[in-house]
Formats: C-alpha cells, structure tokens, sequence
C-alpha cells in the first residue's frame, strides 16, 4: 500500500475482532513512528503499549470517549517530553505515523485525545508516567471489526491560494 492510499483510506476504527495483535506489527507501527520527524530532531516521544485486559479496562473507565479500549487487543499511550514549544506537534506526527504504519499493516487504530483535558493526570497516575512527561493521546489498535465510511469536505473549501478567501478551481 502506497503512502497516499494509506492516507485516503485509512478509518477510525472502534469495533475489533477477539484476535490478538502480534508483537512484531505492534513494534513495526511504533518504529514507523520512531521516524518521524521534530522540532530541532528531539524526538520527544515515548509510548507505553497496553495489552492487560485490566488495564485497558481502566483506561477506558477514566476517558468517556474511548469506552472501546476495553474491547481492543491492545493501546498505545502517546507520550511527550515538552522540552520544546512544538512537542505536541511532533508528537502528532509520530501518531500520525504509527496509524497509517497500522493500516498498511491491516490494523486499525483510533487517536483519543488526552491533553489538557480531565484525563490526563488519571491516566499518567495509573500507568505511572513521570511528572515531566505530557499525554497526548491514547490510540487504541486491533483488527478491525467494521468498515466505516468517511467523507471529505472538498479540497476547493480548504485551500487558499496566495492569501485568504483566494480560491481556484482544482478539477477534483
């Protein structure tokens, strides 16, 4: 699978088979990550991989969102050092990077949001993640077990050109 393929077709996925992820595609997602790139290379991630049931039980009773990493074979929790102003940006990116490594692997994931929000200082106090260290996201990952659909608002809505409220025409 191409890197634009992976991009248009990969889902929010929250519904996953009862089958387990193997390690090696677990690993292959976090090194694709591992390459993204940051702010001045400070690679400021880090990644706590869940696969007790309990604990991702627990995950799931502390964010109201993410009610299914319950039910998924495994969560990723995304972790950053915000040694510069740009950490979550680059933490995003190493997200972004595990996803589509995910979906060209025939996983699915879903990014649940936890910064800054009440989640947070739960979830670093249950999975003992040290004071220095932010919580961008949790993203729970499995096969998945639905083909959800997505649409796009047209390219010609979003893009500028030159300046603001400057449209073209993009034949899409």
């Amino acid at each position: 699978m191409d890197v634009l393929e992976a991009i248009k077709t990969r889902r929010s996925i929250r519904r996953y088979k009862d089958k387990p992820v193997e390690d090696e595609k677990i690993i292959q997602c976090l090194d694709a990550a591992r390459w993204a790139p940051s702010a001045m290379n400070s690679q400021p991630w880090e990644f706590i991989v869940v696969k007790d049931p309990d604990m991702r039980k627990k995950l799931a009773e502390i964010h109201r969102y993410g009610r299914h990493m319950a039910r998924s074979p495994v969560v990723i929790v995304v972790l950053a050092k915000p040694m510069s102003r740009y950490w979550h940006g680059d933490a995003a990116v190493a997200t972004q990077n595990l996803m589509l490594a995910a979906h060209s692997l025939g996983l699915g994931t879903c990014w649940m949001g936890v910064v800054d929000t009440e989640f947070e200082e739960p979830i670093k106090k249950l999975l003992g993640v040290p004071e220095d260290l932010r919580v961008l996201c949790t993203v729970s990952l499995g096969y998945p077990d639905e083909s959800p659909s997505r649409s796009r608002i047209p390219l010609e809505e979003k893009v500028h050109w030159e300046k603001y409220g400057v449209k073209k025409k993009l034949g899409f």
